[in-house]
Formats: C-alpha cells, structure tokens, sequence
C-alpha cells in the first residue's frame, strides 16, 4: 500500500521512534483496541495493593511499548486511509470545475453579428488596424476598406473572434416545444427553418393553442372532436363546401395529421387550397391530393402536393390549388367535391 504523510516525515515502512511519533502531528482516530489498553492499564493500577511499586511501574512501561509497536501499523493505515479521501476529493473537485460547461450571458448579443450586414459572423472573420471587424462578403462590398475608419479591411484576420465564434452554442428557441438542438451562433438561422418543433397553431377559429405539431395533433382531436371531419389515407371523401365558409379541418383517424382545406372567393373565381398543419422539416408531411369538382353542370380533376403551414391565413394561395372559374359554380353556393390523400406523390399526376 502507497503511504502519504500530511505534513513530511517518514514514508512510515518501519516502526517510528519514540522522537519522530511526537514531532509528526498526525491525524489519529479512536482506536477500540487503545480503549481495551488503556482499560487494562486501569485494572492492573488498581490492584496495585497486591503488587510492588516496582512492578507495577515496570508493566505500565512494557504496556506502553506494546501499545506503541501495536497501533504504529494501524495508525499508518488510518493515516493512509485520510489522506487518500483528502486527495480524491481534491482530484474530483478539481474535474468537475474544469469539466462542467460554464453559462455565459451576453448583454447585447449583436457583438456576435458583422456590423456591416448585421448578419452572424462566421470565419474566416477580418479587422482592419483598428479593430474594427468584418465578414468576408463585407470586406468584398466596402472594396477593402473599413467603413468605420477607412483603414485597409479584409487582409488580416481576427483569431480572438474566430475562436469565440467557434466555440459558441446557442439553445433552439423552439426549446420550450421539445427540441434539444444546441447550434453554432452561426448556424441558429438555418436550424431554426428546419427544426421539426417549429411551433404550429390550432386552424379552429377562437382557439390559441400553439406547440409542436404531434401535440397539436392531439389537442385537436381531444379539444375539437366535433368541428372535425375524419379521413383516411388514400381513401374518397366527398365534401359539400359552403362558399361562405372559408375553413373546414380534416383528420386522419390513425396518425391524427390535421388537413385545412380554404374557400377563396375572387372575382371570377374559386381558389381551393389544401394544406397540412406541419412544420417545414425534412420528412414531415410530405402528402398529395387529388380534387375531383362533381358540382352540378361541372366536373374538373386536379392533383397537387399538400403543402405545409404553421399556421392558417386569410390570403390568397401561390401553390397548391385548384381554380375554379365562376361559370363552373352555375350560381351555386356550395361547392361538392371529391379528394383523396395520400403519402408522398402518389396523386400528383392523377
């Protein structure tokens, strides 16, 4: 066993004279076998009436040199066993600071922004004589010259940023829906136009409900059961549209995806626009449709893909739609349509 002593002294491999025990300030904790000697002691003191003076002085030097050869080791030990403890928690104390991540706030967060186009800086970053920096496409705009100081700009890069650049993380602000994404500065824009907890808000009108979308899902069919209507994939649904009722809220009865189909009325004209309650992410709600118009006197097919919105609007659709032109409608002010949804492009071309 590896010996330490607190404060120098012998390394403790063989008994300790009389001199080096006292000058050595050890740390030394009760012993059971020190309490039985020093019992012992007491017993043999007080049957001295039976024995000498003499031997009884010569027992008491015998037993405390027993005691002395005796607890030598185990103090050591002991010894040992504290200064280990002492050193572990040294060392984890030491660890845990060193490796613990250290929260930094920033009181004006634009200090990590290119004060030219306002935008983050990303490396390589570049300062003129003064200090005064600038990202690369800006050192190209300004012609190399610092508009602060019009010293030359974009020939020698700023390392200090760069590093604080490299080395900092910024937290979704989509956070508080689910997501754990912990982003360089740079790259938060680009993160946040895909993240799949963008927050989506609930179609019914009056309700302010906002979170991420499988839970807009449930909130829906929990909260809004009867201004629903359900569906299932790939399967007809025919509807009888008000033209005065502009929003009617699909379901699929399985995986809960909230539809929106909107009525636009123009001047000559009918917009029907289908969308899906769903963030923009990669892999989420990637659906096509296919409307079949069986309004009296008309009949008009189309096939497009679902796109997706967070939230519903009042404006007229870019993509995604069926136009209907007026004298289709023969007067009618309702429209009786057929659809069907589908996973992927499956009725693009139908």
């Amino acid at each position: 066993m590896a010996r330490f002593s607190v404060c120098g002294g012998d390394d403790g491999e063989g008994p300790s004279n009389n001199n080096n025990h006292q000058s050595r300030k050890r740390q030394r904790l009760p012993s059971i076998d020190e309490n039985e000697e020093d019992a012992e002691t007491s017993d043999a003191g007080s049957s001295g009436e039976e024995e000498d003076e003499e031997e009884t002085q010569n027992r008491g030097t015998r037993t405390e040199s027993e005691d002395r050869e005796s607890t030598s080791d185990d103090d050591s030990d002991r010894e040992v066993l504290i200064e280990e403890r002492r050193f572990g928690k040294f060392v984890n104390s030491q660890s845990s600071s060193k490796d613990s991540p250290l929260s930094v706030t920033l009181l004006d967060p634009d200090v990590l922004d290119c004060p030219i186009c306002c935008e983050p800086l990303k490396i390589p970053i570049f300062q003129c004589d003064n200090g005064h920096l600038a990202c690369t496409l800006c050192c190209t705009k300004v012609r190399n010259r610092c508009p602060s100081c019009t010293l030359p700009i974009g020939y020698v890069r700023c390392r200090a940023m760069e590093k604080v650049i490299e080395t900092s993380r910024v937290s979704c602000p989509n956070a508080k829906y689910g997501c754990k994404e912990n982003t360089a500065y740079g790259n938060r824009f680009s993160h946040e136009k895909v993240c799949v907890f963008t927050p989506c808000f609930c179609p019914i009108v009056d309700c302010n409900y906002s979170g991420y979308y499988k839970d807009l899902n449930n909130h829906v069919r929990a909260e809004h059961k009867d201004d629903l209507i359900s569906f299932v994939w790939n399967t007809r649904l025919t509807l009888s549209l008000d033209l005065n009722e502009k929003t009617t809220i699909l379901q699929e009865e399985n995986d809960g995806d909230v539809i929106v189909v909107q009525v636009f009325k123009a001047l000559h004209a009918v917009y029907l626009s289908v969308s899906c309650i769903a963030p923009l992410a990669p892999g989420v709600g990637k659906f096509s449709c296919r409307l079949l118009n069986i309004t009296v006197g008309s009949l008009l097919k189309q096939g497009f893909m679902v796109k997706n919105v967070q939230k519903v609007t009042n404006e007229l659709p870019e993509d995604g739609f069926m136009l209907i032109p007026s004298y289709l409608l023969s007067g009618n002010e309702n429209l009786n349509l057929q659809i069907w949804i589908g996973r992927g492009r499956v009725f693009v071309h139908s």
